[in-house]
């Protein structure tokens, strides 16, 4: 309970830093919920953190109902990083880094956050719980399932984000994909 608690508080750091400290100064998106709240959050000005807990609703109704275990194990990384998310959102504004220094950093922490809850079979809920649900029966890492996902997301952002904000985000997910499986690949 312990180390799932402090994955949690410290996987929930590293990420809502690589979304406010990399990501959002340039418009960047990840993939997956948080990929989705950032959609939201560029285009309506919706706080992030609020907007991956409502997005996350209907698969944590499914996970109640089919996977109990992985909303328990999900519900309170969701809340503890959307709150930080939207609690240290004011760090968008403390770096000056280039667009392609900090493609990197933020899916190198993003990845490095989700990685630490994934090691402690908790989540952020959203998109991590929906791959941990398909790995667990078709046996592809987790870290994989995430990437298509997130592929998706960033495709549907396009639009939104722009040509060079978007193939930025490509990097991105590559590296929160690459960086997550490399955190999960011996559990």
């Amino acid at each position: 309970m312990v180390k799932k608690s402090a994955a949690v508080l410290l996987g929930s750091l590293f990420l809502s830093l690589g979304v406010n400290a990399f990501l959002v100064p340039y418009q960047l998106l990840d993939g997956g919920m948080i990929g989705l709240a950032l959609i939201l959050h560029y285009f309506w000005d919706i706080q992030a953190g609020l907007s991956m807990i409502f997005l996350s609703v209907p698969l944590f109704i499914y996970a109640w109902f089919k996977k109990r275990m992985y909303f328990y194990n999900s519900l309170h990384g969701l809340l503890v990083s959307s709150l930080f998310i939207d609690w240290l959102s004011p760090m968008r504004y403390w770096f000056d880094l280039s667009l392609p220094l900090s493609a990197i950093l933020g899916g190198l922490f993003i990845g490095v956050g989700i990685g630490t809850m994934l090691r402690q079979e908790t989540s952020t809920g959203g998109t991590d719980l929906l791959a941990q649900m398909i790995a667990s029966v078709v046996k592809i890492n987790v870290g994989v399932v995430i990437f298509i996902v997130d592929g998706f997301v960033v495709l549907l952002g396009y639009r939104i984000v722009g040509f060079e904000s978007f193939l930025y985000s490509c990097l991105v997910i590559c590296l929160v994909g690459l960086t997550t499986s490399w955190m999960v690949r011996d559990t």
